[in-house]
């Protein structure tokens, strides 16, 4: 059973699905879906998807969704934020987004894709410093 976004009426797969549009939508900047979670989930950005989607799908309407395949062939190795700029790239998107708007969502992508790398490096040095103390 899926869910119908309370917002923009786009159908999601399940309650997950459902919190992840919602979160990600409102983080890329679309103020209606922003005001929305902040009336009826105020604490979303602090939740998992698991939780926010507890939340959120007493307001949605139930819908029946074709089953779903993974047939894609995903790269497993793409970082979120890779994934997330592939998909703002494709055909339709930024459509209701103001001028300007692509310079800035590429800034805040490629600043996320640097944390990305300093974190997963800060990790790499925690790894080696645990195997000498061993």
């Amino acid at each position: 059973m899926g869910y119908v976004c309370p917002v923009c009426g786009a159908e999601q797969a399940d309650g997950v699905h459902l919190a992840n549009h919602l979160g990600v939508t409102a983080s890329l900047g679309r103020e209606d879906h922003l005001e929305w979670l902040e009336r009826h989930a105020p604490d979303w950005a602090d939740c998992g998807p698991e939780e926010l989607a507890s939340q959120v799908v007493e307001y949605a309407a139930e819908v029946e969704t074709p089953e779903f395949e993974d047939d894609h062939d995903h790269d497993h190795g793409a970082t979120f934020e890779d994934e997330l700029a592939r998909q703002t790239r494709q055909p339709g998107r930024g459509a209701m987004a103001s001028p300007g708007t692509t310079a800035e969502t590429e800034r805040v992508l490629e600043e996320a894709r640097e944390l990305t790398r300093q974190m997963y490096e800060d990790g790499d040095a925690d790894r080696s410093d645990g195997d000498e103390n061993e």
